[in-house]
């Protein structure tokens, strides 16, 4: 595996696990059950920065792996 997947599959998976911000009202109604609404002021202070730096990530590995391949295919003669 080359390093362009990795960062490609590094950066999909922090979108994904960013992507708890939609679950945060849920957490806010468990979390409240619970007595611990205190934590849920913070998260979405984390988690959007998180996001878009994940998405900034894959954006980066793929426009590298296309610059890659391009460099990788031989010239006509």
């Amino acid at each position: 595996m080359d390093q362009n997947t990795k960062l490609i599959g590094v950066g999909a998976a922090g979108a994904v696990l960013s992507m708890l911000c939609c679950v945060t009202p849920l957490l806010a109604v468990l979390l409240a059950a619970l007595g611990l609404t205190a934590f849920v002021a913070k998260l979405d202070y984390v988690l959007v920065p998180l996001f878009l730096a994940s998405i900034a990530l894959v954006i980066f590995a793929l426009v590298r792996r296309q610059r890659s391949c391009a460099a990788k295919t031989p010239e006509p003669t």
